[in-house]
């Protein structure tokens, strides 16, 4: 249920950017969301769908860029990408202290619409 809560945060960005553009109806959404965030896109496709019955969104399909989790390490300040298998270990200098600098976000990037 996690992606139903999430899909009404995209919904209400994409219809109010919408409703500004005077677009007729979206027909696709293309959202960055981090390998961290857990939400899987066979959901947030279904959700999406139900949440967007009798809208300009409505029919409009989900294009998500899975974007990688990037770490920063707090020994020598290297950024570096995680899987998020096991603990992250810095490629640099192999600490494994490190501050998550994103992975967990989703975030609208861009709309097609007519």
């Amino acid at each position: 249920m996690h992606e139903l809560s999430v899909m009404q945060g995209i919904l209400e960005v994409v219809l109010r950017h919408a409703g500004k553009s005077g677009v007729s109806r979206v027909e696709a959404v293309n959202l960055q969301v981090g390998a961290l965030s857990h939400l899987r896109e066979e959901w947030m496709q279904k959700y999406f769908d139900h949440l967007t019955r009798d809208s300009v969104a409505e029919g409009a399909a989900l294009r998500v860029e899975r974007v990688p989790a990037v770490l920063s390490c707090r020994e020598c300040g290297a950024r570096f990408e995680w899987e998020g298998e096991g603990s992250p270990i810095c490629p640099s200098c192999a600490s494994q202290r490190a501050d998550l600098i994103s992975g967990r976000e989703y975030t609208v990037a861009s709309l097609e619409a007519v």
